[in-house]
């Protein structure tokens, strides 16, 4: 079973890519949507330990914990290592299930590919990028977000053009949807011809 590494900077689309990819037929595993569950469920109360009063109601409160983050950055060590292993063990459950259904590859939707190693348990990179103003508007454009915010975030990923670089596909989401859509058909077709011809053998 074939696993597809989807990475990118924030704002670069690629949540819009991995839903392309899912509407193509690619069971999609999407690391935000797992934190956002657990944040609801299992890593809240360990969550609260680690910064007090970012539980509410059960529920990490995600403002109050950014809160917290921009003030005291050292913290996304703690958080990362609370939430990364609750995260990947849903990750090595959800390629069991697909593993054991015959699935002919997946998709792994890792935002902090490269700066956590997830890149070696991949047997393909793809990376979503676009031009960085573009990148720009579309994160200023978000609720809550400031220029402090974003440069913080920034600061934290690896370079566009690092990732681009170690990319096997690239996917630039800087035109209309539909480009973007057919960006990720056409490399899904080339990995299932790749497939055919055996160019992964150990995946």
């Amino acid at each position: 079973m074939l696993k597809i590494g989807l990475t990118g900077s924030i704002g670069m689309g690629k949540s819009t890519a991995g839903k392309l990819f899912a509407e193509a037929g690619i069971p999609l595993n999407d690391s935000d949507a797992v934190v956002h569950d657990l944040y609801a469920g299992e890593a809240a109360p360990l969550v609260d330990v680690a910064f007090p009063g970012t539980m509410k109601d059960g529920v990490v409160d995600r403002h109050e914990l950014g809160r917290q983050l921009a003030v005291d950055p050292d913290g996304f060590k703690r958080l990362e290592a609370i939430v990364h292993p609750l995260v990947r063990n849903r990750e090595t459950e959800f390629l069991a299930h697909h593993r054991a259904a015959g699935a002919e590859m997946v998709l792994l939707d890792i935002p902090l590919l490269f700066e956590t190693g997830a890149w070696e348990r991949v047997d393909v990179i793809v990376v979503v990028s676009t031009d960085p103003q573009i990148q720009r508007q579309r994160v200023l454009a978000r609720e809550d977000m400031t220029e402090e915010k974003f440069e913080m975030i920034l600061s934290r990923q690896t370079p566009d053009a690092e990732k681009r670089r170690r990319a096997d596909y690239l996917i630039d989401t800087s035109h209309s949807i539909e480009q973007t859509r057919e960006r990720v058909l056409e490399i899904v077709a080339d990995l299932k011809i790749r497939i055919a011809k055996g160019d992964f053998r150990n995946a």
